[in-house]
């Protein structure tokens, strides 16, 4: 038998490994053992990070038990828990419900019965309904009532946020989502456009609402900006796993527009990654936009172009014809949507896929922005290995060996910005000024205060700049009803600056955008 200490030490450095089965297959070790122990608490931490583990990994739906489990233990004895353990219970329990929506493995009443007891506890916690709105109203959109989901949707716009929402960046996003599916061309490029100028945003953004407007634009026959939002976005999703659900969007674009080697390459690019999805909805739409790829490019000509599919359980690796992997994509496409209809007692699924199967390009193919944004954004100026002592002009390749050094995760995107959030912070590094001699970092606080605390969030920033040295705060007001609390680092490097230097500079950056944000979200 394993001693709890042992097992407290176990779970810890589980939490560091990285996401994956191995991870996964640790933490669920250290919840058998805590169990066999008896060990209420330890047990009850090992399945936070087991349900985490789930959600960032694969097969998302695998943490329902897990969370059934804590929510059970929670109510019998509230007082063996904290706040911080209640606030991360309501979190899981939005990422549970939104897993039962998107799997039919679990019946229609079960999902409905868990958002129901979702909103309950809010309520009881005087917590906003805001989150239960934006879940109520992706329920029904999934259901296909159309009149239901615009309720919920306009409840969901206007009711206030709290510290259960999703980001401020990521909300209009989704929004513009659903409107897209809806037809709404020009109102979903109007809801998105605050995340698109940059006015909101986090570490997922601007790429989850470029993706967003993709199908917007090629109605509205803004082709260029739909080719600018394709190739920024794919950049950045082309290379992370949990971004599987952004890719049949990148497809349909592909099959849209006539680009059918490009969207046959996207296709094999992950073609292996349907066989473990996040959940049966993307795979579900996956599939479909595949097969429209498939079908439209067989209809080019391309039908007997070969296709590489990667081993998976009994099946084979093995090249397959354009053509053969149009009929299983249907197929599979075709089965998942039966059996949410199944599930749902409704044939939405089923006739919404039908539909992107049938689709017509919009367009003649036109030229695309190279893959790999232009070299002027990422220059070279790592000092020369093993003489970090040197000084040198600011770097984006500098900026990042920092980060890389210090075990982060951050993002560049195409304009040079390193971004990336710490705790409850959002962080930008840009390189300013004529010669890109200024390094300016931009921390916002994930936490939004309503606009009738305005006054209050100056009081805030005043008091935080009179006390502390950095980051000079202030107030941004989105005119939508919400106060974005942000600051600034600036520093002149015009004389270049050594590696060590940059870690020291990057560091205090890190640390005081932390604390920031950290008070912020611990205002009342």
């Amino acid at each position: 038998m394993t001693s709890k200490d042992e097992l407290i030490e176990a779970l810890e450095d589980a939490r560091e490994l990285p996401d994956g089965d191995g991870k996964i297959a640790e933490l669920e070790r250290i919840v058998a053992h805590a169990d066999a122990l008896g060990d209420v608490r330890l047990g009850f931490d090992a399945r936070y990070g087991l349900i985490d583990a789930y959600n960032n990994h694969t097969e998302r739906w695998r943490m329902l038990p897990a969370f059934g489990w804590c929510l059970a233990t929670f109510d019998r004895d509230p007082s063996m828990f904290d706040d911080w353990d209640a606030e991360m219970l309501r979190w899981y329990h939005k990422w549970a419900v939104a897993t039962l929506r998107s799997t039919p493995r679990v019946g229609l009443a079960q999902t409905r019965a868990a958002l129901d007891d979702m909103e309950r506890r809010f309520r009881e916690g005087g917590q906003s309904l805001q989150t239960i709105y934006n879940l109520r109203c992706k329920v029904a959109d999934h259901l296909g009532d159309e009149a239901q989901a615009r309720e919920w949707l306009a409840k969901w716009r206007t009711t206030p946020r709290d510290e259960n929402s999703d980001c401020a960046g990521c909300d209009p996003s989704r929004q513009a989502e659903l409107l897209a599916g809806w037809g709404e061309w020009e109102e979903a490029l109007k809801i998105a456009e605050p995340v698109l100028s940059g006015v909101l945003g986090c570490t997922e953004q601007p790429e989850k609402a470029l993706v967003a407007v993709l199908v917007p634009y090629l109605h509205l026959g803004r082709y260029e900006e739909a080719a600018q939002a394709h190739v920024r976005a794919y950049r950045r999703h082309r290379y992370e796993r949990d971004s599987f659900a952004f890719l049949p969007e990148h497809l349909r674009f592909c099959a849209l527009t006539g680009h059918h080697e490009r969207g046959l390459t996207i296709l094999e690019e992950h073609l292996g990654w349907l066989d473990r999805p996040y959940d049966e909805a993307s795979a579900m739409e996956f599939a479909a936009a595949g097969a429209l790829v498939c079908r439209l490019a067989e209809e080019a000509g391309l039908g007997g172009r070969q296709v590489h599919r990667p081993e998976h359980g009994d099946r084979a690796a093995a090249d397959v014809t354009v053509s053969a992997l149009a009929a299983d994509l249907v197929a599979t496409a075709q089965d998942l949507a039966g059996r949410f209809d199944a599930r749902n007692g409704t044939a939405h699924q089923s006739g919404r896929i039908a539909g992107w199967l049938a689709a017509r390009p919009l367009t003649e193919p036109f030229e695309l922005p190279p893959d790999e944004p232009p070299r002027a954004a990422v220059p070279a100026g790592l000092p020369v290995e093993g003489r970090d002592d040197v000084v040198a002009p600011l770097t984006i390749e500098a900026i990042v060996a920092v980060l890389e050094e210090r075990g982060d995760h951050y993002f560049v995107d195409e304009d040079g910005t390193v971004g990336g959030r710490w705790g409850e912070a959002l962080v930008h590094f840009e390189r300013l000024g004529e010669r890109r001699e200024i390094l300016h970092a931009r921390v916002v606080a994930q936490r939004r205060l309503s606009a009738d605390r305005l006054a209050e969030a100056y009081e805030f920033c005043n008091a935080w700049n009179h006390d502390r040295l950095l980051p000079k705060a202030y107030v941004h007001d989105t005119g939508e009803g919400e106060l974005i609390l942000a600051g600034d680092v600036t520093t002149d490097l015009e004389h270049g600056v050594a590696a060590p230097q940059l870690a020291v500079l990057l560091n205090a950056t890190l640390a005081t955008g932390s604390a920031f944000a950290a008070a912020v979200d611990e205002l009342p």
